[in-house]
């Protein structure tokens, strides 16, 4: 389960306030990497069809927006379910042309991003492009018809501009913030029929154990490694085949434990100490992580950067294994019950779950409140909390992570809000963030106005009918 939970009443209580900037939001909400592939699976489908080049429909100094720039987001847009209208094209015009005001102003005005930040954020967003070919970068290439060198090339200007856009919003809207006056009024000027309606929601956090695996278990996943290294160096099978039969990491098994090729760093500590110790061909001995326990195999270095496969076994916990997980739990509930100690500061301190710890153990929306739908739950918390009292800690649960593993809970029932429309007195917290989203968006739209006549814009007649100067 993810533990930020998507929340659309912002989106839905500020649809009446469309403005350029409010079409950046709406453009910078899409998933990032897929606009990044969209573009160079444009770029690739023109040049192998011969089709005429890309071409400029907009000037901003020295920046320029190209037709496929407005093509591909407009085709994210309607992706994500949203309806086809001219006027949905021209707000992402608006949009395209508003970053490029951005880019140049930030020249103007000595706004910077360093180079470290750019191939930090282009780091990330690679390996996020290749885990979705099984992080091999063979698969990748195959696709774009691109070299991972010459689709980095091609990201990297992306990257820094989306970088520079945001470090300009943030300038610009800095300090921003609303009163509860401000609050009021914007409630107040919302169309009653046009409020919406909120399902049951609850506060509910967690405290996580994931029970240490024995030795036993471990020494048994090890065995089995070796006896797998065995064969592969002794020539009986080759290290892809074992992977795919054997290896229980989903991402890589089904392309025979191929990872592709990672910065260092990128990998757990363990990992990337035990493959950079190897030659090219050699295969590691038996090693633990917080994942399991791991072969690898190293295929090539190249700088900072290495490629490898491996094999991974989740060594599961024994029985006595997870009776101490409960029994750590209980021991923790009857003190939090006791008012020894908080639930909050217990989770923070003793929780294994790395999504809600920080929260003290809370599950959030997207605005970081602690009220959720409980629709969106899991529903294994869901119909936990069915059989709770509100303000109640329940027994220890057993359940498995999003990654398998076996894992037991504490769950807190704080609150529970029952269906209604929105209202100021339960809905404070998303009218708040609400109003300050609509009072950022027109001090962008605003600013856009004014700056504009600091730069040299330009449009091609065709898409002159947007009015966006006007």
């Amino acid at each position: 389960m993810k533990y930020i939970i998507r929340f659309t009443a912002v989106a839905i209580l500020c649809a009446l306030h469309w403005s350029i900037a409010n079409a950046q939001d709406e453009v910078n909400d899409q998933n990032e990497v897929e606009e990044q592939e969209a573009s160079a699976t444009s770029d690739t489908e023109e040049k192998s069809l011969g089709l005429v080049a890309d071409k400029i429909i907009a000037k901003v100094d020295n920046y320029i927006v190209l037709k496929s720039e407005l093509e591909n987001t407009y085709m994210n847009y309607l992706a994500n379910g949203n309806p086809a209208t001219s006027d949905a094209r021209c707000r992402i015009l608006a949009q395209l042309i508003s970053q490029k005001l951005m880019v140049a102003k930030a020249e103007i005005d000595s706004v910077i991003v360093t180079d470290e930040e750019v191939d930090g954020n282009l780091d990330r967003r690679m390996q996020m492009i290749l885990s979705q070919y099984g992080g091999s970068p063979e698969q990748l290439e195959t696709y774009y018809g691109k070299t991972v060198e010459e689709i980095q090339a091609d990201l990297r200007d992306q990257v820094k501009e989306q970088l520079v856009v945001q470090r300009m919003q943030e300038t610009i809207t800095e300090g921003i913030k609303v009163t509860p006056s401000e609050v009021k009024k914007f409630f107040s000027k919302m169309p009653q029929d046009s409020l919406p309606y909120f399902s049951t929601e609850v506060e509910v956090s967690q405290i996580v154990k994931i029970p240490e695996v024995g030795e036993e278990q471990l020494n048994a996943a090890k065995k089995k490694l070796n006896d797998i290294r065995a064969k592969v160096i002794g020539g009986e099978a080759s290290f892809e085949a074992m992977a795919k039969e054997y290896s229980k990491d989903p991402g890589s098994a089904k392309y025979g434990g191929n990872l592709g090729f990672a910065k260092r760093g990128v990998m757990a500590p363990e990992f990337e100490a035990a493959a950079l110790k190897l030659k090219p061909g050699e295969i590691s001995a038996p090693f633990t992580t917080q994942f399991g326990v791991h072969i690898v195999q190293l295929i090539e270095r190249r700088g900072n950067e290495y490629n490898s496969r491996h094999i991974l076994i989740s060594a599961e916990p024994s029985e006595k294994d997870m009776q101490k997980g409960i029994e750590f739990l209980d021991s923790l509930r009857t003190s939090i019950n006791q008012d020894s100690i908080t639930f909050a500061k217990a989770a923070k301190e003793y929780s294994d779950d790395m999504y809600t710890a920080g929260n003290g153990g809370f599950f959030t929306d997207n605005n970081e409140g602690t009220r959720v739908s409980s629709e969106d739950l899991d529903p294994v918390i869901f119909f936990a909390l069915d059989s709770m009292e509100v303000g109640s800690i329940s027994k220890p649960i057993r359940f498995r992570t999003d990654n398998g593993k076996q894992a037991v809970r504490i769950l807190y029932y704080k609150s529970k809000v029952r269906p209604h429309q929105a209202n100021l007195k339960d809905d404070w917290q998303k009218i708040q963030s609400a109003a300050l989203s609509e009072k950022k968006n027109r001090i962008l739209n605003n600013w856009f106005n004014e700056a504009r006549g600091d730069v040299f814009i330009s449009i091609e007649d065709e898409y002159d009918y947007c009015g966006i100067l006007n």
